[in-house]
């Protein structure tokens, strides 16, 4: 009976840890980048860009165009952020390429939901992410040159 009290606190502890870090914001996440080792890095640029992007994805339905964008501008930069440590230190190289790849085609579908004139900077997103693509990708199988 005591080893299941026991059992289940440190279970409860570990739970409410994992829990605790899902609900850092996104200034949190930034605040950490600097200072983390560079795999814990690529994920918190990662983890960055994706909730920018999320959040993008619902201002531009809501109609506030001016913050998607900046939001969009966001994921562009903590995309390559990710990709440059990813390149630099040879770690979670897939990780970043799948992620990065999933953004992309993310924002192709959202733009195809906006109006013409929003939809130049959702491209020019789109045209950058897959450049960081192919830059992982070419870290990963080593270019063709």
């Amino acid at each position: 009976m005591r080893t299941w009290v026991i059992i289940s606190l440190v279970v409860l502890a570990w739970s409410s840890v994992v829990l605790a870090k899902k609900d850092e914001t996104v200034e949190q996440l930034k605040a950490r980048v600097d200072a983390a080792k560079p795999a814990e890095r690529i994920e918190l640029c990662l983890k960055i860009a994706e909730r920018q992007l999320d959040a993008a994805d619902k201002l531009y339905t809501s109609g506030k165009v001016d913050v998607a964008r900046a939001d969009i501008q966001e994921v562009v930069t903590y995309s390559e952020q990710a990709r440059d440590t990813a390149t630099s230190s040879g770690k979670k190289l897939k990780n970043a390429e799948i992620s990065v790849r999933k953004m992309a085609n993310r924002l192709r579908d959202m733009k195809h939901t906006l109006n013409f004139e929003d939809q130049g900077p959702v491209q020019e997103a789109i045209d950058h992410l897959e450049r960081v693509r192919t830059d992982l990708l070419a870290t990963m199988f080593g270019s063709s040159k």
